[in-house]
């Protein structure tokens, strides 16, 4: 038998299909969430309906936005010769929180899975390839993740590309910092020593 009330037990069974939240998690926010300010709830109540009624994806790159374009898409000092090319808004925002990227970015939403029936129609490859074709991009960046569907959407990019005026490159990878070499798999340590650069 269940001791919290129905509508606090729905609550909490809907809290824990997030991503990365375990029932536990999902209790303790509702919790939270009780003894809360009414006016704290409201305005988060507010803002997940707001999400679905007005976030929608930027007609250029294919990230979130609330406006016509997206805020990077719409920043004139941004270097639009660049064109980071991306699986997902996360890793985007994972580029764009390192700092080290001053250009603009082309969300596939999704990777190549010829296996689960995603194919080049199903990810945003020909809206790529038509703004390689109207904007004067000089360098794609492939960042795509080192996965064998990521590996395989650069591969598929990059032959795509290859007749075309813009110079390609990928991302690096190799052993992440404070790594370990005897507990890197195989594959990572492979692209980590081809990779290698004079020091």
């Amino acid at each position: 038998m269940n001791a919290y009330p129905p509508i606090l037990n729905n609550l909490i069974r809907r809290l824990s299909r997030l991503p990365g939240l375990g029932e536990k998690s999902a209790t303790r926010i509702a919790m939270y969430l009780l003894k809360a300010p009414v006016e704290e709830t409201g305005e988060l109540a507010e803002n997940i309906l707001q999400l679905r009624d007005k976030i929608r994806t930027c007609p250029i790159c294919f990230h979130f936005t609330d406006e016509s374009v997206c805020a990077i898409c719409g920043d004139p000092s941004r270097n639009t010769g660049e064109v980071c090319v991306v699986e997902s808004t996360a890793d985007l925002l994972a580029v764009e929180q390192s700092g080290a990227f001053r250009g603009r970015y082309h969300v596939l939403q999704g990777v190549l899975a010829p296996l689960d029936g995603i194919g080049p129609e199903q990810i945003r490859i020909k809206e790529f390839l038509a703004r390689i074709d109207s904007e004067k991009i000089t360098e794609v960046i492939i960042a795509t993740n080192p996965s064998s569907e990521g590996e395989a959407t650069a591969h598929y990019l990059l032959q795509l590309l290859k007749n075309r005026p813009v110079r390609v490159t990928r991302i690096a990878s190799g052993i992440p910092m404070g790594g370990d070499l005897k507990y890197t798999d195989r594959i990572t340590l492979e692209r980590a020593l081809r990779g290698r650069q004079a020091f």
